[in-house]
């Protein structure tokens, strides 16, 4: 059964339905007061390859010469589609793109030489961040024991002290089950992640649908930890609480990146998680990253 939407989950429906449809204004001096329009620098504009998983184990190479066709400079990796880190990075090259981002999870009981390697093949690939990917959920539902987070967090710090020795940015990425209040708090899982992490070892890469799908507002996200968020994951949301591609949906994304600059924010990640599960195809994900590109592209806030 597909959820319902929280009444936070529809928070500026309607201006983003207009988003999707109308991309461009008249000017700048009839925009908000008169005041001057901002858009997202072409270069920051990023797409999560998760998203194209599919296609791209059909036709490495192939795929990612259409994303730089489309016109990404950068990609954010998950693994390396059965390459070693060397020879994804010559597929990158070959190319012309940079994965300036990847998912990589801790090894959990943390172990630092295991976690050495990675980063190792991270400076293979040329990241700039590497990214934890996912926690919140244990084998028999969501995690809601705040000592497993506070562990957590402790580990966290430590592959963060070992990245910026590496010379690379750490950073953790959302999903849904780390807003739910952990037993015997008043605190969220989040709320104690972000709170027992240090935010020079730890920054915040904030999947903008999973947020709204834990019934947190981006934009209170970004008031509570300004200057910590520094990648976002640009999901759309559609009325069944399922995804869409970016500017179909529901999520007023101008109104979030209005709070860019306070944010932190250095790259805006297109991504859709079913993009090439059945009843799409494979090829769907590479349209997911057309239509993504494009909307960014095109937006002004």
């Amino acid at each position: 059964m597909k959820p319902s939407l929280s009444r936070r989950q529809l928070l500026g429906a309607a201006a983003a339905a207009g988003a999707a449809t109308t991309i461009t204004v008249p000017s700048a001096a009839t925009a908000h007061g008169g005041g001057t329009l901002h858009r997202v620098p072409r270069d920051q504009i990023s797409v999560q390859l998760y998203t194209l998983r599919d296609q791209l184990a059909v036709n490495l190479e192939a795929s990612l010469a259409e994303l730089a066709a489309i016109g990404y400079t950068r990609v954010e990796h998950a693994g390396f589609v059965g390459r070693t880190a060397a020879q994804f990075r010559a597929a990158l090259d070959a190319a012309g793109l940079r994965a300036t981002s990847g998912h990589a999870g801790i090894p959990q009981p943390f172990a630092a030489a295991t976690w050495q390697r990675t980063l190792e093949d991270a400076a293979i690939v040329g990241n700039r961040f590497i990214v934890h990917p996912f926690f919140g959920q244990g084998a028999t539902g969501p995690v809601r024991d705040a000592a497993v987070y506070r562990a957590f967090a402790r580990d966290l710090n430590k592959a963060g002290e070992l990245a910026r020795r590496a010379g690379l940015s750490f950073g953790y990425h959302n999903h849904q089950a780390e807003f739910l209040r952990q037993d015997g708090t008043k605190l969220t899982g989040f709320d104690i992640l972000t709170r027992e992490t240090d935010p020079r070892l730890v920054h915040l890469e904030v999947d903008l649908f999973w947020a709204f799908r834990g019934a947190h507002d981006p934009v209170d996200l970004i008031a509570e930890h300004h200057g910590r968020i520094k990648q976002v994951h640009v999901k759309d949301l559609n009325v069944a609480g399922s995804f869409a591609d970016p500017g179909d949906g529901l999520i007023d994304f101008g109104r979030i990146f209005a709070r860019s600059r306070e944010a932190g924010l250095v790259e805006y990640i297109v991504e859709r998680d079913d993009a090439g599960t059945p009843p799409r195809t494979p090829a769907d994900a590479l349209v997911t990253a057309r239509r993504g590109y494009a909307y960014l592209a095109g937006l002004r806030f």
